[in-house]
């Protein structure tokens, strides 16, 4: 079966002899491991330490150091063919050096890159790793998971995965487990289908493997990029054309210098030796050199930037780049969004300096910058309840440290873009759920447009960061829980009908906004 998202869960998991509660038994696993093989994207262009030797050595420039060594000896200038051979061994041992490293550090990189998963398999869940699954394997996705292969979705609970990395679509896309009817549907229209290579923003569900490997959809783009054939890069087609110009250069020397010595009366054999000797004079020994030390320093500043040089020429080959075309979805860089300003009544802060991907400016320590951002939230009320909200009502991850390594959010953009703001401005996400641990939820749909938390609040939990202070609105409530709701604008007003501030003019501007959006509302107290 072919268009796995036409067929019902129940066919999927009948076609691939699978059961949704025990999932594949050992014997099943061996037999399709052996016949399906590795659950990896084969690589056929990697290079060895003798490929890589041999491009080294099989340049026109390197060639005719080679011959000029070979004639030089010929001449007895035992000097100058030491020399010559010398700085091709040099030049090549430079580039063996830098290249292999990079290959090694590219297949160390990889090895690293390959997830666990969690599958049922013998009617138990175990955890594995993603190169050992085999089509009918049952995956359990959750938030923050790498879709570790092609996946047909037998179980979603508000799933939503992120297909930049495939599809290009910069927003999550939400899943479901209904057969879809069209044949020829584009992948990013099926929306029963989890990809090798996406990432699970939102919810849980459970999937069957339906390929693996090189089968998938993202090893069909691996195979189509492998059959596109090396091109040599600009500096590599300049250096050939000067070799093949200085060999034929010297070539015009050897004839013309021995023709004319001939034909003056000179010894033959003393005429032959001179013009090797002016052939040998014409090639430029210290050229490929200087060439691979320079493109090696070029590629250690990449290193200390976090950018991985495979081939030395690529430095150069990026120095001549005059345009780059990108996308406008923003899927060539992080896919990560910032939050730039809170804007509540009566209060504003622009975060635009300050806060960059998630971080401060210095990756070392937080900045004076934030430190005043968090003196100023931590004294205004309104802005701490705002970001408390932020952190509170949102279903993302945060990872990391905030005052060194910097923070990263998993799951949906906006919602980390929030979480992570909150996080850098005294609100940690561990801290706010320690002091308002959530009991209830409802899940953002697209006819209610927002999502709703109910927190329990705990004041024996002790300080939120360093505003809880600022917090004291919510800790003085008359009962026991608070709800938090964020959402569409017009959907989050519909059902305000306060606005919390003693300032009138910033009450009435709100609502003037109000009574825009929503005009059937004759009043806003």
């Amino acid at each position: 079966m072919t268009h796995w998202h036409q067929a019902t869960p129940d066919d999927v998991l009948k076609t691939l002899d699978s059961d949704m509660a025990a999932g594949l038994a050992s014997d099943q696993v061996a037999t399709r491991r052996q016949e399906h093989g590795l659950n990896v994207l084969v690589e056929s262009g990697g290079r060895g330490p003798w490929r890589i030797l041999w491009e080294q050595l099989s340049s026109a420039m390197v060639v005719m150091l080679i011959v000029a060594a070979g004639v030089s000896a010929v001449l007895h200038e035992y000097t100058d063919a030491i020399v010559i051979l010398a700085i091709v061994v040099l030049n090549a041992a430079l580039g063996l050096f830098q290249e292999y490293r990079a290959e090694r550090a590219l297949a160390a990189l990889k090895q690293l890159a390959v997830p666990v998963v969690r599958v049922r398999r013998n009617g138990v869940v175990q955890e594995i790793s993603a190169r050992d699954l085999v089509p009918g394997d049952i995956v359990l996705l959750e938030v923050g998971n790498h879709v570790p292969a092609d996946c047909r979705l037998v179980e979603s609970v508000n799933v939503k995965i992120q297909e930049a990395a495939l599809t290009g679509e910069s927003e999550a896309v939400a899943k479901q487990t209904a057969p879809l009817p069209d044949e020829d549907l584009p992948l990013g229209d099926r929306l029963n289908m989890a990809y090798m290579g996406t990432v699970v923003t939102y919810g849980h569900g459970q999937a069957v493997v339906t390929a693996t490997g090189m089968n998938t959809e993202l090893g069909q783009i691996a195979r189509s990029l492998q059959s596109v054939a090396t091109e040599a890069t600009p500096l590599q087609k300049r250096l050939a054309q000067l070799g093949r110009t200085l060999a034929v250069v010297a070539v015009g020397i050897v004839i013309l210098v021995f023709v004319m010595g001939v034909l003056r009366g000179e010894d033959t054999r003393l005429m032959m030796m001179t013009a090797l000797s002016l052939a040998v004079a014409v090639v430029p020994e210290g050229l490929p050199a200087v060439a691979t030390v320079a493109l090696a320093l070029g590629a250690r500043r990449m290193f200390r930037r976090k950018a991985l040089i495979r081939k030395l020429a690529a430095v150069e080959t990026l120095g001549s780049v005059t345009v780059i075309c990108s996308d406008k979805t923003g899927t060539l860089t992080e896919n990560r969004m910032t939050v730039t300003i809170l804007d509540v009544v009566g209060d504003r802060l622009d975060l635009t300096e300050v806060l960059r991907q998630g971080r401060p400016r210095s990756d070392a320590r937080e900045t004076d910058d934030v430190v005043a951002l968090r003196q100023q939230v931590a004294d205004c009320p309104p802005l701490a309840l705002l970001l408390a909200g932020a952190g509170l009502c949102n279903d993302a991850e945060v990872t990391g440290d905030a005052e060194h390594n910097g923070l990263q959010a998993i799951g949906d953009p906006t919602e980390g873009a929030l979480v992570i703001a909150a996080a850098q401005l005294g609100l940690p996400q561990e801290g706010l759920l320690a002091s308002f641990s959530r009991v209830a939820e409802v899940p953002f749909d697209s006819e209610r447009k927002r999502m709703t938390t109910v927190h329990r609040i705990n004041t024996a939990a002790g300080s939120v960061g360093q505003v809880s202070a600022a917090l004291w609105p919510i800790r003085e409530l008359d009962g026991d829980h608070v709800a938090f709701t964020k959402g569409a604008v017009d959907s989050i007003l519909e059902i305000c009908d306060y606005v919390w501030d003693e300032d009138e003019a910033e009450a009435e501007r709100w609502a003037r906004t109000l009574a825009q959006v929503l005009p059937g509302r004759e009043e806003a107290r």
